[in-house]
């Protein structure tokens, strides 16, 4: 019998390390997202896609994908109407130009400020950053995904693709989300950040 106990505590002792090891691996970020997207209030998803919803499925995080970008300011760019999936334009214009490496390759995209967003207080200095790489259509969301900004204080700016998420179209057609442009292709697989959807 004392046996059988000590044997039971052994496997309970297991089963709780692995259970917590794996709450570790989760991000605040991912668990921020899996809470909204079971909150109806705030979820892209359908209403029956959202009653069967067990969690999006991620990358593991990786710190290969958090990056510090050189930020070029473009301050003289026009802005230009970005075409979204639907039949509405999103007045955007280019922020500026990042130049970061993902294992020892120089890659270098465009970030992009939206005129309507800088009339909010809460997004005077956001920036949208989306982007098109190797694992679109395969693992990740054929268009692409996105990333949110803040505008920083100096020429540098951390970006971290473990935060990339799909447009909500990916999840509901009634959403209106901006094209990637093509020249933010990156010739490379990110895996991190949000994967394909599947209902």
């Amino acid at each position: 019998m004392k046996n059988f106990l000590l044997l039971f505590l052994m496997v309970f002792s297991v089963g709780c390390a692995q259970d917590k090891h794996m709450l570790n691996e989760e991000t605040d970020w991912q668990k921020k997202m899996n809470a909204d997207f079971k909150d109806a209030s705030k979820s892209p998803l359908k209403d029956k896609d959202r009653k069967k919803f067990t969690g999006l499925d991620f990358y593991k995080f990786d710190s290969t994908y958090v990056v510090t970008a050189k930020l070029k300011r473009t301050p003289d760019s026009e802005w230009f109407n970005m075409k979204t999936t639907t039949d509405r334009v999103s007045k955007e214009r280019v922020f500026g130009i990042i130049t970061f490496e993902i294992e020892g390759e120089t890659f270098q995209l465009n970030v992009y400020q939206g005129k309507e967003l800088m009339q909010k207080d809460a997004y005077r200095d956001y920036l949208f950053l989306p982007f098109l790489d190797d694992t679109n259509g395969n693992s990740s969301y054929p268009g692409g995904r996105y990333i949110d900004l803040r505008i920083p204080d100096g020429d540098t700016i951390i970006i971290d693709f473990n935060t990339s998420y799909n447009p909500y179209c990916a999840y509901n057609e009634k959403y209106s989300c901006p094209i990637v442009p093509r020249e933010n292709y990156l010739a490379t697989e990110v895996k991190a950040g949000v994967k394909a959807f599947k209902k």
